[in-house]
């Protein structure tokens, strides 16, 4: 179901404004990220230290507003226009949550670690921890759950074998933002539609279109590289199995549940309709196939299955590093997330009632006077707010935000900035030593940015693949204006 309100929604215009003081929110918003990121450690104000940052400058907005002759009704009304167009995707946000948190105690994602890792074989190791490394971020919706667990697993199996860590490392970064990417668990994959104003199914399905371009390329890079390794040893990893065999009942029948919510998706249902669906069928099916694992973890198998809708859920093993895997927040745990899209539209509706966004849309517009300009300035803007502002949720939020009136106003679906915003800013954030996700993917896996950035191939590739669509005109839908 298309986000209506944000495809229509109209920008202020303000001929008061100059360029320079439209740009002054956004400067106090980077000065104050960048204080947040060097000086804090991302701390500044707490944990919700970007959330407060945004509000902040957006209070620097108004502010600028009120001098230039902007009423205090039209920006509450701009930006209590731009909470409600977030109404569905943060419901969708609920029910991730939830997903996550039954799919765990059913034994759904248990039973996808399980599954995925007995796809191992040292000949292959590489491609495989790739693939591996994508199935359970596709199951878990987190690249960092990922890496934290199998990620760590697959770099002691790839070292006992006498694989280079980087190359491991990079694979591993690979395959889980390829499955964070495609995953409807995930929260970069909902904000991103939920900014550029398209809904989450058509964005994975159009964001398909260049994702799966950049990981089978990574496919055969990883492979080629393998078959010039000489490994050897054996790849143990019943140890890891056989902790999920004893606390689980894996059985293949927990497939059904993902299977259900493809379908569902296949038959084009509402997301809402499909997430609640997969939320309802796991909760089935943990009293069917996990109900040891439920009296475990409440005084009735009922309220296990509330809290794992609701709030944290953590599945204990014999395995301490499938421990933090098998952890889930509910829709508590989505907070967070919620919490800085409610933030972000207050700053977007703020500026734009100011007409700040109109500004700076028309400056970037006569510079970006091609549909492949445009493109371009979207995935260098992302680029530079996962240098700048050191955190990827924001170089989705801010560029998804700015730029969503310009590539209605050539044309384009809202798909074409959701994909970009992903394949430029998601993948990224990665790649910078200083960036939350850079710093946190090296501390975990004990290998520096600089060990794997060449080898994270999927990530580098896909802003570069992005741009080569857009340059020759390759899958670029336009927007469909209802009569």
């Amino acid at each position: 179901m298309k986000n209506q309100n944000l495809v229509d929604e109209h920008i202020e215009e303000n001929k008061e404004l100059s360029l320079w003081e439209a740009l002054i929110p956004v400067i106090v918003l980077m000065a104050l990220l960048a204080v947040n990121i060097f000086y804090a450690d991302g701390e500044l104000l707490g944990e919700y230290s970007n959330q407060y940052i945004l509000l902040g400058s957006g209070a620097v907005a108004a502010i600028l507003g009120f001098f230039n002759k902007v009423s205090i009704n039209t920006m509450i009304r701009e930006t209590w226009a731009n909470i409600k167009s977030v109404t569905i995707p943060i419901l969708i946000l609920c029910l991730v949550g939830a997903l996550a948190g039954t799919w765990l105690v059913s034994g759904v994602i248990p039973a996808m670690v399980y599954y995925g890792l007995q796809v191992l074989s040292p000949g292959i190791f590489l491609p495989a921890s790739v693939i591996i490394a994508a199935i359970i971020s596709i199951a878990t919706g987190s690249s960092w759950t990922t890496s934290a667990t199998v990620g760590i697993a697959l770099i002691g199996i790839g070292e006992a074998l006498g694989v280079n860590p980087g190359m491991i490392a990079g694979a591993v970064i690979s395959g889980a933002y390829f499955g964070d990417k495609m995953s409807p668990l995930s929260d970069t994959t909902n904000l991103a539609p939920a900014m550029a104003g398209t809904d989450l199914f058509t964005h994975i399905r159009y964001m398909a279109i260049t994702t799966v371009p950049s990981i089978l390329v990574t496919l055969v890079v990883f492979s080629i590289i393998s078959a010039g390794l000489e490994v050897n040893g054996d790849a143990d990893i019943s140890g890891i199995l056989g902790s999920i065999d004893k606390t689980f009942n894996i059985s293949p029948m927990l497939f059904l549940v993902p299977g259900a919510v493809i379908v569902l998706i296949l038959l084009k249902a509402k997301p809402l309709v499909a997430l609640a669906s997969g939320v309802a069928l796991a909760g089935v099916f943990a009293f069917i196939f996990q109900a040891p694992i439920l009296e475990s973890l409440s005084e009735s198998k009922f309220q296990s299955v509330i809290n794992a809708i609701f709030v944290d859920t953590a599945v204990a093993t014999e395995d301490e590093k499938l421990n933090d895997l098998f952890t889930a927040g509910g829709m508590l745990g989505m907070l967070w997330t919620i919490l800085l899209t409610l933030s972000a539209m207050v700053f977007g509706g703020l500026m734009d009632a100011i007409g700040a966004l109109a500004r700076i849309t028309r400056s970037l517009l006569e510079l970006a006077t091609s549909v492949f300009g445009l493109f371009a300035s979207t995935v260098v803007s992302c680029l530079g707010l996962n240098a700048i502002a050191s955190d990827q949720y924001l170089a989705i939020v801010i560029p998804g935000k700015m730029f969503t009136k310009a590539y209605e106003d050539k044309g384009l679906a809202p798909e074409n900035l959701s994909r970009t915003l992903e394949d430029s800013g998601t993948v990224t954030s990665v790649l910078v030593p200083w960036n939350t996700c850079g710093a946190y993917q090296s501390g975990v896996l004990g290998v520096g940015v600089g060990e794997y950035f060449i080898y994270a191939i999927f990530n580098w590739l896909s802003p570069i693949t992005t741009l080569i669509f857009a340059g020759l005109g390759i899958k670029i839908r336009s927007l469909v204006k209802n009569k």
